[in-house]
């Protein structure tokens, strides 16, 4: 199921629907409202294209605004751009546990930070929610953890399965070389399951353990999300009835 969602556009290798992902109620979620990347700034003007033709019209940038500032890529006229810084490096106290160590490129801090700082994932989830018409693609840099937990919190807002979800952010991992020949850079994935297992656990039970401790009624309560956002939110913008 994951090969038949890759958004084949060229500039992108880690680019995919959230769509046709099983739920816990037998039905699958809809495709073509909601995809994750890496950064777009690679993308050529035939990947625009192809990203047209795939429905989507708003891309949601989750960078921080010194990363945004490196980009030398253009974007074409008809996309609408939403940029929400979601790491809040402004936040010290939170970052130093997190950031020089490296936890920031695990799922161990996925919680932590939608504790800490739930206005920044909820600013994420209302500006992908209120785009306008057509498909929203959302990313960070190399689609890895920011966008993992923005989609994490999309998947189990509409009871996506489990195994489906983790499956989704293995996919990924999976795709390291890839990403890495990509931007011109090693494959740290290794590097981060050493990380993990030093923390005595791994890549995907790290995730795991924050899917399956999220509580994500109380996280939209502190997110303070619009009765209208929470109505986006578990229709997946009004494409489930259910």
């Amino acid at each position: 199921m994951t090969g038949e969602r890759a958004l084949r556009v060229d500039g992108l290798v880690n680019a995919r629907d959230l769509g046709g992902l099983r739920r816990r109620n037998g039905s699958y979620t809809p495709r073509g409202v909601f995809f994750r990347s890496e950064n777009v700034d690679r993308v050529s003007e035939a990947g625009w294209e192809q990203i047209w033709e795939a429905g989507i019209r708003t891309v949601v940038d989750l960078r921080q605004p010194s990363e945004r500032s490196c980009d030398v890529g253009s974007r074409p006229g008809w996309l609408t751009i939403r940029q929400v810084d979601l790491d809040g490096l402004d936040n010290e106290d939170f970052w130093s546990n997190y950031w020089d160590n490296g936890l920031k490129g695990t799922a161990l801090y996925f919680l932590p930070h939608l504790q800490a700082m739930p206005e920044r994932a909820g600013a994420a989830l209302s500006a992908i929610l209120n785009a306008p018409p057509g498909g929203v693609m959302f990313h960070c840099m190399s689609g890895r953890d920011r966008t993992g937990m923005i989609a994490m919190l999309l998947l189990r807002a509409v009871d996506a399965d489990t195994e489906d979800i983790v499956d989704d952010y293995l996919e990924t991992v999976r795709l390291g070389e890839l990403r890495a020949a990509s931007e011109n850079q090693d494959n740290d994935e290794n590097a981060r399951e050493e990380l993990c297992r030093s923390h005595g656990t791994t890549t995907e039970n790290a995730f795991r353990s924050a899917l399956s401790q999220l509580q994500l009624p109380a996280f939209l309560t502190l997110a303070d999300l619009s009765e209208p956002d929470l109505e986006a939110l578990r229709s997946w913008r009004n494409t489930i009835q259910d």
